[in-house]
């Protein structure tokens, strides 16, 4: 019997003739406004067809609002590109791609009432049978589950990604929103389907807002604020010839087959390639996120100029850092003021990308996709207020973030890529472990914990933890083949945690200034132990219990019927109880993830719980 490989397994197989591939050079100057194509297209890789840049206006995302908000999951239609015709899409909320921007208050609870009415899926053809609990009624009637990234959230609310619902199903969640000022998203979570869902579209952005964050003129942060803020959702992407997403990047790969991640040649900034906007002379507060599947970006504006770091994933910094770049991973946010006033009216200026892809996509010929949009300045005056000198830490401001807490324990958890005779081989596991097995973390409510993330693997992967915000320390090297030759990986199945002590290659490099805030994702890189300082909630803290069962049923429309066929390569257990015996109808606790959105799918996703 033979198994098609996967795309890590073939790049392997390149890896000899790899010196005479060229890599991207970084970019640098302004693009030219002719179409885009790739110099040397490699015939390894799909390429997107050539689209001239800055043609369509950079849209602004719709706001909503309120206490109760009804949101659907929909197919639609949508126009990427002003030279192509409206493509098969999936959106939230009335839509055709994407979702609008939920405006929340700290506080005020907000319910959204979720349904899934998607009738047809752009990528069906993409979705591959054998990663877990993949089934093939998932073509036809594709599942989703809907899950408030960063939040603080019930879990039966938290959108796990076993409390799927199907055409006219839904679940009802509630947000308490009790965390202060924050840049949240909310994104589909559906158990192996993850990628393509989001990449079709199922992706927003959620503000919450405080009495100093509040999103209004006169905010006492001095921040600007209405038509001087911009929500920016950066994604790129592969089309096919006639405009289409494509959720395939290499012919080596068949149909249906899982990748492990490609890097697009095309950026999108909300829904549109390679958008332009006009902006007055002022500052302006862009809050970006990393909406990607795969790629690590290095961005940066094409005249190098400088701009500011204001906030992370789970708010305000104490102070504005100033950079001239930052690297961002998939599901990180980014809160920056840049100064348009300082340039001359009909100056253009664009942002970039120079991250290189990581070493096995280069040797398919995949290079860094180096554009996402172009402002050009305009004559109007816009926000006149200057660069605020502290964010937290004074007379009404909040007060400054603490210092980090004195851990109770160190739990030391890994991340590897090893290999099996399946289709596909490839497995992208946490502690050596698949989503169903059930030898899973338990940190008490209340306990701090230092989490060294151990990536044996040559490339970055951005971690998330649900629920909890937590603190960078820094990023230590490992010598991992020393590290794996003292402590052999057994069978995938097993849990493989080995403590790194004894095997640095050098000390703990600090995170970038900008880093130094609370954070829901971080990017571990290839050969490095990561330690991040986690405290976990209690229930009195959090006002509701983190370690509830639910249901893993949907609680709208009508109920699902039992699968008519299992995958025999996937249980289709939702959870196991402490004795390790499976069960279907309950769950419990939230999940941890790798936020490469491939490798969550197969198999780079594992459960906790937090205990009383």
């Amino acid at each position: 019997m033979t198994h098609p490989l996967d795309r890590r397994t073939v790049l392997r197989g390149f890896a000899a003739g790899a010196a005479g591939i060229a890599l991207s050079s970084r970019p640098s100057g302004t693009a030219a406004a002719a179409p885009v194509a790739p110099a040397n297209p490699s015939p390894l890789i799909f390429h997107s067809p050539p689209m001239a840049p800055f043609v369509d206006e950079l849209p602004p995302l719709p706001v909503i609002g309120g206490s109760r908000l009804d949101i659907d999951a929909v197919s639609a239609t949508h126009r990427f590109h002003r030279d192509f015709a409206p493509a098969p899409t999936l959106a939230y909320s009335g839509m055709d791609y994407l979702g609008p921007t939920i405006e929340a208050q700290r506080g005020a609870p907000t319910t959204v009432r979720f349904v899934n009415r998607i009738t047809t899926h752009p990528l069906a053809s993409d979705m591959d049978m054998s990663l877990s609990h993949v089934t093939g009624s998932d073509r036809t009637d594709p599942p989703t589950s809907f899950h408030m990234h960063g939040g603080a959230t019930p879990p039966d609310s938290d959108g796990n990604p076993m409390q799927l619902s199907r055409r006219g199903q839904g679940n009802v969640h509630h947000f308490p929103n009790s965390q202060e000022a924050a840049h949240l998203w909310y994104h589909d979570h559906a158990m192996g389907i993850t990628r393509l869902n989001v990449y079709a579209g199922l992706a927003g952005t959620y503000l919450l807002r405080d009495e100093f964050d509040t999103g209004r003129a006169d905010n006492p942060l001095g921040l600007p604020a209405g038509e001087f803020e911009l929500p920016m959702v950066l994604q790129e992407k592969i089309f096919t010839a006639d405009g289409r997403q494509s959720g395939r990047s290499t012919p080596i790969v068949p149909q249906g087959g899982w990748e492990g991640g490609a890097v697009g040649d095309v950026g999108l900034v909300n829904g549109v390639v390679w958008p332009q906007l006009t902006v007055a002379r002022g500052l302006y507060r862009l809050r970006l996120i990393n909406a990607a599947s795969f790629s690590v970006w290095h961005l940066f504006f094409s005249n190098r100029m400088r701009f500011w770091v204001i906030g992370t994933d789970g708010g305000l910094l104490d102070a504005p850092v100033p950079t001239t770049s930052l690297r961002l991973t998939p599901a990180e946010r980014v809160d920056i003021l840049v100064d348009f006033g300082a340039l001359a009216p009909g100056t253009t200026v664009e942002l970039r990308n120079d991250e290189r892809p990581p070493f096995q996509a280069a040797i398919l010929g995949e290079v860094a996709m180096p554009l996402f949009c172009r402002f050009r300045v305009g004559h109007a005056r816009g926000f006149t207020g200057g660069v605020p000198t502290r964010l937290r830490g004074g007379p009404r401001l909040p007060a400054p973030l603490p210092p980090v807490e004195r851990p109770h324990q160190v739990r030391n958890l890994t991340i590897s890529q090893p290999y099996e005779l399946r289709d596909p081989p490839a497995i992208m596991t946490l502690n050596n472990l698949r989503y169903s097995d059930p030898q899973i973390e338990m940190p008490r409510q209340g306990a701090t914990e230092v989490w060294n993330l151990i990536n044996i693997t040559p490339d970055p992967h951005p971690i998330h933890i649900h629920l909890v915000m937590f603190r960078v320390l820094g990023r230590r090297p490992l010598r991992t083949v020393d590290y794996q030759l003292a402590h052999p990986q057994p069978p995938v199945g097993i849990k493989w945690t080995p403590s790194p002590e004894g095997f640095y290659a050098g000390p703990l490099s600090p995170p970038a200034p900008w880093e130094a805030g609370w954070k829901d994702t971080v990017r571990v890189d290839g050969g490095t132990v990561t330690q991040i300082v986690v405290r976990f909630p209690t229930a009195d803290e959090l006002g509701f219990d983190p370690d509830a069962t639910f249901s893993a049923a949907p609680t709208i429309g009508p109920p699902t019927p039992a699968p008519s066929a299992v995958n025999p390569m996937a249980p289709m257990a939702g959870m196991h109880d402490m004795t390790g015996h499976a069960t279907t109808d309950r769950l419990q606790g939230y999940v941890w993830h790798c936020h490469l959105l491939d490798h969550e799918d197969h198999d780079m996703m594992l459960r906790y719980r937090t205990i009383a």
